[in-house]
């Protein structure tokens, strides 16, 4: 199992299509293989600071997930918006070791 950190930077006034587009992109991914659950938070001493965090089976069904035509037109559209770029970050519990 990953989870990916979807971090973002969005003003005050932009929150409310922000948010109705990463509901969107959430109803979407909700309908692909490997999708587990997923939620948005939102930043208490950066209150224009957002974190989603996505919980997928594998990176295979994320990079899947990713490279869908359907992601890629929402995730524009929140591009466009915001005028930057979202960040990613792939996170997965450590895998334990064997000791002798």
């Amino acid at each position: 199992m990953i989870k990916v950190m979807i971090k973002r930077k969005a003003p005050k006034e932009k929150e409310t299509e922000l948010l109705s587009l990463i509901t969107q992109l959430r109803s979407a991914a909700s309908r692909q293989p490997g999708y587990i659950s997923g939620e948005t938070l939102h930043g208490t001493d950066k209150p224009e600071d957002y974190l989603v965090i996505s919980i997928w089976d594998s990176d295979y069904f994320w990079k899947k997930w990713i490279a869908t035509d359907e992601r890629k037109e929402i995730q524009g559209k929140i591009d466009k918006l915001l005028g930057g770029p979202t960040e990613y970050e792939i996170y997965q519990y450590p895998r334990k070791t064997m000791t002798p």
